[in-house]
């Protein structure tokens, strides 16, 4: 029955992720945790909780629950929605302070891009230690004394995600053939079933194509990538005009044949428009190419602190510990998640546009980042 249940939570909250599902904040027991066992954090999206608990199961330790007003924690960290102040009031209020012997703070590494570890340590006293990126590889963390291993630092996108992916987007937009039920309802089921097949082929195909999802000077609309020069829009334009073609060589021809047929193809261009680059956590999004930005490292400030390296989901970095300096080996995986900026107590790291220009720390810092931009700092 457990397995039943489990299973029912993960389908049912990945086919509605776009929404979010929050649960109580606050602190959470998990096995009989004493004075000196870890302390970890997490953000109230209810599947995210869920799945630290799994991965937790067996060990004594205490678990924090931020208010990231029920979204993951990337997603949340990055827009704006877990921050400094919802780490610090989740301290002052859930009593913790009081439970425990020591000021050590396991945070997510995905929520670098929103918690600053300078800011929590100076206010609270708490010192902040990125975890691995995955919950199931917080069990090794905590075993090895907190230390992560390169691969539980990197972001990957295994198939299990790519399919998790997949219906979390055919899900809801195959609910809008449902809009066709009064114009034409034996459409409606062929048409979902050609979403949810276009959405799952995209993402689990994604390897297959993914060097053509580079970034790309392209048409778009919030979540949707019309690609160069609006291909998509004028694919969507020229179907429409051969079907009113063929509409008046059959006459059909009706306002009714033309709304429906026009519904029908906007549905499948919604889901062939998807911006997959900037739906993956390993691609920068196409979407908005004056927002490309470039990290730049000022090697005169840098002092080889380390904290780009650990919270990098792109192993970009490397630090070299003699020479005090950290390195750019991988900057072409950079997706501009702005975390090595966010946490770098040197200031060393900014953003650089297309344009020359350069967005200091303290912008990044202020305005996170722009969900509907992909991973790319505000400038407004």
């Amino acid at each position: 029955m457990k397995t039943l249940s489990w299973l029912w939570l993960n389908l049912s909250l990945t086919l509605l992720r776009v929404l979010p599902f929050p649960c109580r904040t606050g602190l959470v027991r998990v096995g009989n945790p004493g004075p000196s066992s870890p302390v970890l954090l997490t953000g109230n999206y209810r599947l995210t909780v869920a799945r630290v608990l799994r991965a937790l199961a067996g060990l004594d330790v205490w678990l924090l629950v931020a208010n990231s007003r029920g979204i993951n924690v990337w997603c949340a960290a990055s827009g704006g929605h877990l921050g400094n102040h919802d780490v610090i009031s989740v301290l002052r209020t859930s009593g913790i302070e009081k439970r425990v012997g020591h000021r050590d703070l396991v945070l997510p590494q995905l929520a670098a891009t929103g918690i600053e570890e300078r800011v929590i340590r100076e206010r609270t006293g708490w010192q902040v230690h990125w975890g691995p990126v995955e919950a199931r590889d917080v069990p090794a963390y905590l075993e090895s004394g907190m230390q992560a291993t390169p691969a539980m630092r990197r972001v990957t996108f295994p198939w299990p995600r790519r399919l998790e992916m997949a219906l979390a987007w055919a899900f809801p937009i195959s609910q809008l053939a449902w809009l066709l039920w009064p114009l034409w309802r034996e459409a409606v089921l062929p048409l979902m079933a050609v979403v949810w097949g276009l959405a799952l082929a995209l993402f689990l195909g994604f390897p297959l194509y993914r060097r053509l999802l580079r970034p790309h000077p392209t048409v778009g609309l919030i979540l949707f990538d019309f690609g160069p020069g609006a291909v998509l829009l004028l694919l969507w334009a020229a179907t429409l005009l051969l079907l009113c073609l063929h509409g008046l060589h059959t006459g059909e021809l009706s306002w009714g044949y033309f709304g429906r047929w026009a519904l029908a193809t906007l549905i499948l261009l919604l889901i062939l428009g998807l911006d997959l680059t900037g739906s993956t956590p390993t691609y920068k999004s196409g979407l908005h190419p004056e927002r490309h930005l470039r990290i730049t490292l000022d090697a005169e400030r840098c002092r080889g602190a380390g904290r780009c390296e650990e919270v990098c989901p792109e192993g970009v970095f490397t630090v070299d510990r003699q020479r005090h300096l950290a390195t750019l080996p991988g900057i072409d995986r950079c997706v501009q998640c702005g975390a090595c900026i966010v946490q770098c107590p040197c200031d060393a790291l900014s953003f650089q546009g297309p344009d020359g220009t350069f967005v200091p720390p303290e912008t990044v810092r202020r305005f996170k980042l722009n969900l509907l931009g992909k991973r790319m700092v505000r400038r407004d």
